[in-house]
């Protein structure tokens, strides 16, 4: 390899940032025993996140979900934060990736409930929504499946 060759790749790796290169770690919350949470941090780890999981008392984790501007009716049965955002249920990884590449003015996204064919719910062609939830406590659909 060359001066300008080596030059060239010293530079480009000095533009890269180490963040950049390290996958987005998603702290997630749970209750013990929740077979699709374990499925959901499954299928977030298979798209390249990094997770940590801690488990937690029904009404520590509320207190999360509250804490963090969910509202009733928002909620599912496990809360992730990642990037300065909650990820509440099921929301596939691709809309967290997008979620996190858009970065929008909001709380972040929820799947509510714990809707067949999820990520963590087994298959289904059963629809469900994504949505963003908004610092005001409002919510809007970002995305709907199955595409």
């Amino acid at each position: 390899m060359g001066p300008t060759r080596t030059t060239l790749l010293a530079g480009t790796l000095a533009l890269l940032s180490v963040p950049a290169l390290a996958a987005e770690t998603v702290d997630v919350f749970s209750t013990s025993g929740c077979g699709c949470c374990v499925g959901w941090i499954k299928h977030l780890e298979k798209a390249g996140f990094e997770v940590t999981n801690d488990n937690l008392a029904m009404a520590d984790l509320y207190a999360k979900k509250t804490g963090a501007g969910l509202k009733p009716g928002q909620t599912s049965c496990h809360t992730g934060f990642v990037g300065g955002y909650v990820v509440e249920g099921h929301v596939p990884a691709a809309e967290v990736k997008r979620l996190l590449a858009e970065r929008p003015d909001a709380v972040g996204l929820a799947v509510p409930d714990m809707p067949p064919g999820s990520p963590g719910m087994g298959t289904s062609d059963e629809p469900y929504e994504v949505l963003l939830v908004a610092r005001d406590g409002t919510s809007k659909v970002y995305a709907r499946y199955p595409k």
